[in-house]
């Protein structure tokens, strides 16, 4: 069976860094409890001149260099994002102009948090039926221009950064062995950005009342997330036939330390093998997952045959899960 494999990883953190010391300065909080409640030490802050596509490309460089690749190989390019450059055109056609992929398509994907799973998932469908052979994918952030710096429930959480992964065509058992993907639009309101789209267009009243920022339920959004989480890693393992005790490495997406440690409970996983990178770069979105796997990589935790299952859940709702043998 052909699949898709990965075949190199790279990410990319913006140099500012904003610690919880920082934030006690900006906002009413205490270092402490944010720690205790989110697992966040510090968030890295995107420079005024870099958008999405500068982290990006930044991270698909490393990528790419990693999978000994290059950019003029690639029949295609996802970029999973909330925070396009632009509207039009899509942030993944930007990159693949600043990186010389010539021959690739482009397009950019909207799943928010679960942004990466679900182009990871559809990479690896192109790549199943025979359409492409070599495929960039990249998970990038500016979320720090949506926060609300007033409020204390979400500008603790959210930071920015870039991940990126080349998927390629596998012959064998390697790579992508099932994605499961889901959603849940009528409980949209408990995250979301009210105004900036078709419904809301931007407009000097609409900034005033703050409508363009991240609004989120922080308690409902927990409760749900650690029900769908558990769910879709249960999901992915009775398909192929394992048990929790196969999985040599969980990536969770990296939201909340309390996430993460819920779901490793329900699997019954010790923390040795759970990714943590919350604490370094805190929410990054679409972003956070891949940076959390080139940082395994990087560590040398990720060995070859290994069973991996990456997890993720996010805004409108989605969630879902993929999972790979390394």
């Amino acid at each position: 069976m052909t699949r898709g494999r990965i075949v190199g990883t790279g990410s990319y953190l913006p140099e500012k860094i904003l610690t919880n010391a920082d934030l006690v300065q900006m906002v009413d909080t205490d270092e402490e409890w944010i720690l205790t409640r989110t697992g966040i030490r510090e968030r890295r802050i995107a420079s005024k001149e870099q958008a999405t596509s500068d982290l990006a490309l930044n991270a698909a460089k490393k990528a790419l260099e990693a999978a000994s690749i290059g950019a003029e190989e690639i029949d295609l390019i996802i970029v999973a994002t909330t925070t396009p450059d632009l509207p039009f055109p899509s942030t993944a056609a930007l990159l693949q102009h600043k990186i010389g992929a010539k021959k690739a398509a482009a397009f950019d994907l909207q799943a928010v948090c679960t942004g990466f799973i679900y182009a990871l998932s559809t990479a690896d469908q192109y790549i199943r039926s025979g359409m492409y052979k070599k495929i960039l994918i990249v998970g990038a952030e500016v979320l720090s221009r949506l926060v609300d710096w007033k409020d204390r429930g979400t500008c603790i959480i959210f930071g920015d950064g870039a991940g990126a992964v080349v998927m390629v065509a596998s012959k064998g058992h390697n790579g992508v062995l099932s994605s499961h993907l889901h959603a849940d639009g009528s409980q949209s309101e408990l995250l979301y950005v009210p105004g900036g789209g078709s419904r809301l267009p931007i407009n000097q009243e609409l900034v005033d009342s703050r409508q363009h920022y991240i609004k989120m339920k922080g308690n409902e959004v927990f409760k749900v997330a650690v029900t769908a989480l558990g769910d879709s890693v249960t999901e992915a393992l009775d398909a192929n036939n394992l048990k929790s005790e196969d999985i040599d490495l969980l990536i969770p997406h990296q939201a909340n330390i309390r996430i993460i440690n819920a779901t490793a409970k329900r699997l019954g996983l010790p923390l040795d093998k759970v990714v943590i990178t919350v604490d370094k770069h805190g929410n990054t979105s679409a972003a956070s997952i891949p940076l959390a796997l080139d940082t395994a990589v990087r560590e040398g935790r990720v060995n070859e045959g290994d069973i991996i299952l990456l997890d993720a859940f996010g805004g409108g709702f989605t969630w879902g899960s993929v999972l790979i043998k390394w």
